[in-house]
Formats: structure tokens, C-alpha cells, sequence
């Protein structure tokens, strides 16, 4: 989340329209009734390629607490806060979007559990390095404030404050290291700084995390240092139970 001042849990994560030309001003570009029809028709194939999953035997089987990066615990975000997708197939995954929740790890449990709070992250670190999974890699999580953004990456929120260096820990740095690694891992993007950003960086966004103190050079030598390891077999999405750990 991470808004200056110090504020989280005001919603502001979920879907804004992507930068460009909008169904209602295509409508008037030019004033003509081809140009209205072809971007109707446009809109119309982009909005049945990202729902496609509803028409029936398509839907993804789901198991029920099951988790995409072993060790994690499965702590559900409110349906209100994501959208369900089969992603990659329906959106691909080309980014990781770095987040700093502006308060504590159990704080951002409690606010994407709350339905009215309009935003979620797929993943939340704690300081110690406990990670909590709220929404399957294969669904939309309402966290960037962008939709495009939202659709092709991943969120993960961080605790702590965008103003305190010491809320970034080196458990933080290496938990959230091995699971960015992962990700980059499983679908296939480079770990750079054009592929893992900040939410200060997702066009349109008015938030400043992960701030002035995230050590973004020691966070990539983690993350490529993972990447440079041997593929772990017991690592894999939708592969396992997330063990119980402490709240």
C-alpha cells in the first residue's frame, strides 16, 4: 500500500482504467460509426479473452488452502479484493510489484480480509520473513491501482514503514528474495529492474512505497543469487499445503 503520511487500507489498490484511449472517447474521436464499432469490437474481445474461464469446464481446479511458494500460509483475501482469472493462460505474468503496507503484517491481513477495503496483494512478508499467500497467482489481486499492471504481475506487500529503514530486515530481504526468485522462475521474465518495481513506479499511482529505503541493489543480488541455485523440486504452484505458522 505504502501512501506518504503514513496511511493503508484506503482502497486505492484496485483497478483504474490502463493509460490510453477509453471505450467513451473512442466513441467521439473522429465522431464515426466505424470507429465506434471497431472499438466496441475491440473492447468486446479483450473483455471475453479475460473471462473466457466462466464458460463451463474451463475454470482452473482449485484446492483448497493450497499455496503457489512452499512454506507459505494460505490466509484468504476477500473475493472482493481480487478477481478470479486463469492466468497465465488468459493474462500473461511479466512483472513483480514490490509493496510496503504501511503498517503491520497483521494489519494488512485484516484489511484485505475486509470486503469494503477494495484492494489485496497476492503475497504479504512479515519482518521476521513469515509470508502469508492471500490470492492464487492465477487471479487478478487488486493491488497496483493500474489494471494492466494488475493483470500481469504479482503483488507482494511488505510490513513496515516507507519512513523507517529499520522495518526492512534481512530476513525480509531473503524470504521476499526467494519468493520473487520463484516467481520470476515459474514464468519465465529476467529479474531486473524493468520486471521487479515498485508501486511508486506503476503509471498513474499516487503511493511512494516502497520508499527512499528499500535497498533495491541488495534486493536483486538476492533475488538473481536464488535464481543462480538449483530449481527445488518441492517448489512448484498449487503444489502443496502452506504450513501453519505463528499469526
Amino acid at each position: 500500500m505504502g501512501k506518504s503520511g503514513g496511511e493503508h487500507g484506503d482502497g486505492s489498490g484496485g483497478e483504474q482504467a490502463a493509460p490510453g484511449v477509453t471505450r467513451r472517447r473512442a466513441l467521439w474521436i473522429g465522431g464515426g460509426s466505424v470507429l465506434a464499432a471497431g472499438a466496441a469490437a475491440v473492447a468486446a474481445r479483450d473483455e471475453l479473452a479475460g473471462w473466457w474461464w466462466r464458460l463451463p469446464g474451463n475454470d482452473k481446479p482449485r484446492t483448497a488452502g493450497a499455496v503457489d511458494f512452499r512454506g507459505a500460509r494460505w490466509v484468504a483475501a476477500s473475493p472482493e479484493n481480487y478477481r478470479r482469472a486463469d492466468r497465465p493462460a488468459d493474462y500473461p505474468i511479466d512483472r513483480v510489484v514490490i509493496h510496503v503496507v504501511q503498517g503491520s503484517f497483521a494489519t494488512a491481513l485484516r484489511v484485505f480480509q475486509d470486503p469494503d477495503h477494495e484492494a489485496g496483494a497476492h503475497y504479504v512478508v512479515r519482518r521476521d520473513g513469515y509470508l502469508a499467500q492471500m490470492v492464487r497467482e492465477l487471479d487478478v489481486a487488486f493491488h497496483a491501482g493500474n489494471r494492466d499492471y494488475n493483470e500481469r504481475s504479482i503483488g507482494i506487500e511488505h510490513e513496515g514503514f516507507v519512513d523507517r529503514p529499520e522495518s526492512f530486515t534481512a530476513a525480509m530481504y531473503a524470504s521476499s528474495a526467494r519468493l520473487t526468485a520463484g516467481i520470476c522462475r515459474r514464468y519465465g521474465f529476467p529479474a531486473d529492474r524493468e520486471h521487479i518495481v515498485g508501486h511508486v513506479e506503476v503509471p498513474g499511482t499516487d503511493h511512494t512505497d516502497p520508499g527512499p529505503h528499500w535497498d533495491w541493489d541488495r534486493y536483486l543480488r538476492l533475488v538473481r543469487a536464488e535464481l543462480h541455485r538449483s530449481v527445488r523440486a518441492t517448489e512448484g504452484p498449487h503444489a502443496r499445503k502452506g504450513q501453519p505458522g505463528p499469526g
